[in-house]
């Protein structure tokens, strides 16, 4: 199913995946997130087209607020909205952002977590806005498409700049793994004798900047979690990468782990990866593990940049 797409009669509504032991899911929810490749576009869902909906709702404010006014119209009037987070991560804020949007809301605190639970109202207050607040945008000072949510999505992380003040000249077909907005994949390309590169995101929404911002033949696009396998892809030159580490907004070192692993069944034999890191996160082990030859190429800032070989 395309990111466009949505079922002609959707009726229960899943964003996320919150816990089972705190919010109740209907069977057959359709998975509305961005993060779950293959899921359908929540924006893309006709107004007043589900009857119910349960929602993890994501850390960053404006994000947070774009979804719950996406959750609204998409709602039809007086439907029910479950929305939670971790205290720390938003939770403390659902109450006060569903009210104002006009919601009566019931609240619940269980397991470090705030539960709210509302009908929408039949005119809610301000969706648009908050729409507006969440949607893609030219970041001028970067001059590159992004959006609320994307990681990184208004800045160059420090990471990234530190791989791309060291990134070698590169050749062949390569790919980009956690591409976001593509800043590295723009780099890469410089190099006319890199033949192809494969942008591979887990978000939708950075896949679909990376898009706009990566105008080369020579890019291609895949949203997809690189844990489960990338389809077609194999056998290649090179693959630059700046792993994430967070799952749900909580740290997850296995997530980058699994980077390098997928990276190595990735490469032909002699193929090279650039990987940049923070300094704290183990990933010696695991990159002598999965490659031949490992050499870390500089340590500044807090981050690392290995280089290994396949």
């Amino acid at each position: 199913m395309t990111p466009a797409s949505s079922p002609a009669s959707p009726r229960f509504g899943l964003y996320g995946d919150p816990p089972a032991e705190l919010a109740d899911r209907q069977a057959g929810a359709i998975q509305l997130s961005p993060l779950v490749p293959g899921s359908v576009a929540l924006e893309g869902l006709p107004e007043h087209s589900l009857d119910d909906m349960t929602m993890l709702a994501p850390p960053g404010t404006l994000e947070r607020r774009q979804v719950m006014a996406l959750a609204l119209r998409a709602l039809r009037a007086n439907a029910s909205l479950t929305i939670l987070a971790p205290k720390d991560k938003g939770g403390s804020r659902l109450r006060k952002e569903l009210e104002a949007f006009g919601c009566s809301v019931a609240e619940d605190a269980r397991r470090h977590h705030r539960i709210c639970t509302t009908a929408r109202p039949s005119m809610p207050a301000g969706p648009d806005e908050a729409i507006a607040a969440g949607a893609p945008r030219l970041v001028e000072p970067l001059g590159l498409w992004s959006q609320p949510g994307v990681f990184a999505w208004d800045r160059i992380d420090p990471g990234s700049a530190l791989l791309l003040e060291h990134l070698p000249p590169l050749a062949g077909c390569g790919a980009d793994l956690g591409c976001g907005i593509g800043v590295l994949s723009r780099a890469v390309l410089a190099t006319p004798a890199v033949a192809e590169l494969t942008l591979v995101d887990i978000d939708r929404r950075a896949v679909e900047m990376a898009r706009r911002n990566v105008a080369d033949e020579r890019a291609r696009f895949l949203w997809a979690d690189l844990r489960h396998g990338v389809p077609g892809l194999a056998g290649l030159d090179f693959i630059v990468t700046n792993p994430p580490f967070h799952d749900g907004g909580a740290e997850d070192r296995a997530l980058g782990q699994a980077f390098v692993r997928r990276a190595a069944s990735l490469l032909r034999r002699g193929g090279r990866l650039l990987l940049v890191a923070n300094r704290h996160l183990p990933y010696e082990a695991v990159l002598k593990a999965s490659f031949r030859s490992v050499v870390l190429r500089v340590e500044a800032g807090g981050y690392k940049v290995y280089e290994a070989e396949a």
